[in-house]
């Protein structure tokens, strides 16, 4: 399918980049991703990969815009409290792009449902924030080998990792073989959270995930990115695969999808 002149005109500064051109733009609009969360890290991910041209954007989220967000979730305007986040959402990414599919979904995900909403994405974005969701997130995407975008944010602290099992890089559990215990992790309202943290995270998602779509650079898939927004630093740690990884390893000792209590995260 060719480019309509508006089209050309809206991507051309990705079309005359030479890593990128035409057929980038093509690989950009026919890709499928999925952004679980449509809060601090769901919003400006989205957003940015709307503005690109992803072809087909699936929204979830179950919970309604709150006072307390708008300090960060860039999505979602004072007029729309008390509103469903993904239906916010789509009222901002519409009126940017109107080129893009947007697929919402209004309920959390669980360990019944986050299978099949996977399958028809190419690479998820985990915006959550709760253990509960990211380890569910991460084995669900090992089972159904999707790579996996995994942010996260904690007062002044933010963390990413490109998860590709399926290609023979670490997963998440490789890092962290399990959640911490409940209540050791103190919760989203008492830690607190810096607001652009959130954007600066978010939006590194997003690169990554167009990254992936493209074939460009170096992949995060043996990498954590730790980021300090008060010392403005980015520091790389190496990230090897676990030789008794609970989920990749050679013996696994997790083969379904396991719910754990939900927590603050990072």
């Amino acid at each position: 399918m060719e480019f309509t002149d508006e089209q050309v005109q809206r991507y051309s500064r990705h079309i005359i980049l030479n890593n990128v051109g035409g057929k980038g733009q093509q690989k950009i609009r026919q890709a499928k991703v999925l952004v679980i969360g449509a809060g601090g890290l769901g919003s400006p991910a989205a957003l940015y990969l709307v503005a690109a041209g992803i072809g087909t954007l699936g929204l979830a989220d179950g919970d309604v815009v709150d006072l307390s967000n708008l300090q960060r979730q860039i999505l979602h305007t004072t007029d729309r409290v008390g509103t469903l986040k993904v239906e916010s959402g789509q009222t901002m990414l519409s009126a940017l792009n109107p080129d893009v599919q947007l697929n919402l979904y209004t309920e959390h995900v669980n360990a019944a449902t986050i299978s099949k909403l996977i399958q028809g994405y190419d690479i998820v974005l985990d915006g959550s924030d709760n253990f509960s969701t990211r380890f569910l997130v991460n084995d669900a995407c090992y089972f159904e080998k999707k790579t996996l975008i995994s942010g996260s944010i904690f007062r002044f602290e933010g963390q990413l990792a490109t998860i590709k099992p399926h290609e023979g890089y670490p997963c998440y559990r490789c890092l962290y073989p399990e959640p911490p215990p409940a209540g050791l992790v103190p919760n989203c309202q008492e830690a607190g959270v810096l607001g652009v943290l959130a954007g600066t995270i978010g939006v590194l998602q997003a690169n990554e995930a167009i990254k992936e779509i493209l074939g460009l650079g170096e992949s995060l898939a043996t990498r954590l990115l730790l980021y300090d927004a008060l010392d403005m630093t980015f520091r790389n740690v190496k990230r090897p695969k676990a030789p008794n990884c609970p989920l990749c390893g050679p013996n696994p000792s997790i083969t379904t999808l396991t719910e754990y209590d939900g927590s603050c995260s990072i």
